[in-house]
């Protein structure tokens, strides 16, 4: 019981392996923007809840959207 007041409850599941997505697609720039906090960071894996696989190719995904000027770098203050 101690350890729910702490924050941990269930594990989240990775979305792309429910979806049984193979590969993360930078082009899929509405997905992608799930995944970036609102200051234009990649959100980490333990708030996300992806498996390391698929975050590691979301944060590729996420840097080549970046370049292609697909998504923002940073978000204006």
């Amino acid at each position: 019981m101690a350890d729910n007041r702490r924050g941990r409850g269930r594990r989240r599941v990775c979305s792309f392996c429910m979806d049984d997505i193979d590969r993360v697609d930078y082009k899929d720039v509405g997905r992608l923007r799930r995944y970036l906090s609102d200051r234009g960071k990649v959100l980490p894996r333990r708030i996300t809840g992806n498996c390391a696989r698929h975050q590691r190719q979301l944060t590729r995904a996420i840097k080549r959207a970046r370049i292609m000027a697909l998504l923002p770098f940073t978000v204006d203050a």
